[in-house]
């Protein structure tokens, strides 16, 4: 979720400014989402990289972008700076996303019921203009709009009880 900010988006504001720091620390900017929850602003920035995300780089990276965010205040309200690892099931939300991991397994909520059902898991084939292409276990191809779904989702773990 993005918010105004004095110099337009907040998101692509913030993005500017840590960007440059996460490079210098050999980090990603996996995604960077500013959200209100109850009466607490959080600006929470994912980052990724080659092997693993220890807590290490999270650490480094919030204390190297304090300042400058401080500095350069393209935020208005009061927030909680929180920097973290997407995880291992990591949300797909930008094309680039949907391109670095092409070829895993992805997990699909849709925002209503497709065939009668809402979640389906499948091998990434291809991201183009807002479409989604999985290939289930069954070689059953599916396209999704990504304006359909609730969300997409790296797929670390097995479920059996999904349409493959």
């Amino acid at each position: 979720m993005s918010g105004n900010s004095k110099g337009g988006n907040t998101i692509a504001a913030v993005w500017k400014i840590v960007e440059p720091y996460a490079k210098e620390l050999e980090l990603e900017i996996w995604d960077i989402q500013f959200v209100k929850e109850g009466a607490t602003h959080y600006l929470r920035i994912f980052i990724d990289r080659e092997g693993e995300v220890g807590i290490d780089d999270c650490v480094n990276l919030s204390h190297a972008i304090d300042k400058p965010l401080d500095d350069e205040d393209p935020i208005e309200n009061s927030y909680c700076l929180e920097v973290s690892s997407p995880g291992l099931q990591r949300a797909l939300t930008r094309p680039q996303h949907f391109e670095k991991l092409k070829g895993q397994k992805i997990r699909i909520k849709t925002i209503r019921a497709v065939e009668g059902t809402r979640e389906f898991c499948g091998t990434l084939c291809g991201y183009d203009n807002g479409e989604i292409t999985i290939v289930q276990e069954s070689d059953e191809v599916k396209i999704f709009n990504k304006k359909d779904t609730a969300w997409v989702r790296l797929d670390d773990f097995e479920d059996s009880n999904l349409p493959r």
